[in-house]
């Protein structure tokens, strides 16, 4: 979405400030066209369907923001993941005689260098960077090369590949999480929805017509604020709030200093 390259003071002042500023506007505007007395008749009725609609839009945006949240969640979880591998793998590369450990080592610090040079950008817009793909399967090359002599060799082969492997899974566990969760027509509903929930409360009429402005202007802040929360956390790469490849550099810097890309 637009908001995605928005700062988060601008996407907060767009999606909540706005949204609110306009329904507390839209009681005024309804009050001075429709008399208290006909928007008082409404309050029973509009009241019991009121909470028919705002319990269901509660329970659908609830849904979303649980769904973007597991997700940012697990993402960071991916990424952690990765890195213990690489730094058994690395480790283990130690006790591997002959070219292939140190060749093992040269291409992991390669394949941590581009993951966080390039595969990060790259997911930025929803898609894994070529050359991290490449890097990881020079990695494999390298892995494959080795031949155990021996029963303790062959033991040491077997675990490298499976942290080789839960490095390949948690790669892909974050590249798929980078791509949008909230499809369009989800979205459509969402803002929908918002804009019908907000709506039912010009129907009721107060004697305090401050207070009742107050009370739209606080459902609506409460609404919108849940939308912000969607549209931050929908892409877990992308946008103000993200998920930093800490977890890499950590690890990364251990091997062969690299260092932290700007941001």
């Amino acid at each position: 979405m637009i908001f995605d390259s928005m700062p988060l003071w601008m996407s907060a002042t767009l999606l909540v400030i706005v949204p609110t500023a306009l329904a507390m506007a839209g009681t005024f505007f309804v009050r001075r066209f429709v008399s208290l007395e006909h928007l008082s008749n409404n309050n029973e009725v509009a009241g019991f369907k009121f909470a028919t609609v705002g319990v269901l839009y509660a329970v659908l945006l609830a849904f979303a923001v649980i769904v973007v949240w597991e997700k940012f969640s697990d993402a960071e979880d991916h990424v952690a993941f990765e890195a213990a591998a690489a730094a058994t793998l690395y480790r283990l590369a130690d006790g591997i005689d002959g070219e292939p450990g140190p060749t093992i080592k040269k291409r992991l610090t390669a394949y941590l260098e581009s993951a966080i040079a390039q595969d990060w950008p790259a997911m930025e817009k929803g898609k894994p960077s070529p050359a991290t793909t490449r890097a990881l399967a020079d990695l494999y090359a390298a892995a494959l090369t080795y031949k155990p002599p021996d029963f303790r060799g062959a033991m040491l082969m077997q675990e490298t590949l499976r942290q080789l492997d839960s490095l390949t899974e948690a790669r892909r566990g974050r590249v798929v999480k980078a791509a949008v969760t909230v499809p369009g027509v989800l979205w459509l509903v969402l803002f929908a929805g918002a804009i019908i929930t907000v709506g039912f409360t010009f129907f009721f009429g107060t004697e305090n017509l401050r207070a009742q402005c107050l009370m739209t202007g606080a459902l609506t802040l409460l609404i919108f604020s849940g939308m912000l929360v969607i549209v931050t956390f929908d892409q877990p790469f992308a946008g103000s709030i993200k998920v930093h490849p800490d977890a890499l550099i950590d690890v990364a810097g251990e091997l062969g200093g690299v260092r932290a890309p700007a941001r």
